[in-house]
């Protein structure tokens, strides 16, 4: 007789239907959908940098030895969480919404704070996500959570250096 038979995993002890929800644990869903941002009915995408928009806007947070820490902590759960939940939900999720955050994250990236850049790289940013120019698309085509979130780094970086040679140009500040 198989001693497997008839036991409990105690990891599955440990987590109530409650807190899982389509295979994905409560705390992974919270992270990986930007706090439930990429649940939104509709545009997740854009509700979601919406999320990192406000979070760029906490005082302070612009500072270079709190965003990037928090870019590359971001990034590096933000592969596992997009990585389960695209298991549960398959191909890059419209409830993945973390990506879109750090991606508005880098966008704004070593720029002066202000509204009127904050504004131009929102709308820059979302439409270079939805275009999703070289190499963005191969990253975008890729499986599992490296995928899902470097289209979105790329995004962030094209998104960046525009911006970057806007404001050296004198067209933002």
């Amino acid at each position: 007789m198989d001693s497997q038979v008839g036991s409990q995993n105690p990891s599955d002890a440990a987590s109530t239907p409650s807190e899982q929800v389509a295979g994905v644990p409560f705390l992974t869903k919270a992270f990986g959908s930007a706090f439930f941002s990429g649940y939104s009915p509709a545009a997740s995408g854009t509700v979601g940098t919406a999320v990192g928009l406000a979070i760029y806007f906490i005082p302070g947070f612009e500072q270079v030895f709190i965003i990037l820490p928090a870019c590359l902590i971001v990034f590096l759960l933000g592969i596992r969480a997009a990585g389960s939940m695209e298991r549960a939900y398959g191909h890059d999720p419209g409830e993945v919404t973390i990506d879109e955050v750090l991606g508005m994250w880098i966008s704004l990236l070593f720029l002066p704070k202000s509204l009127l850049i904050a504004f131009v790289a929102f709308f820059l940013f979302r439409i270079l996500d939805i275009v999703k120019p070289f190499p963005a698309r191969r990253f975008d085509d890729k499986k599992g959570g490296l995928g899902i979130m470097a289209d979105d780094v790329i995004c962030g970086i094209y998104t960046n250096i525009i911006l970057q040679i806007l404001v050296v140009l004198n067209i933002l500040r």
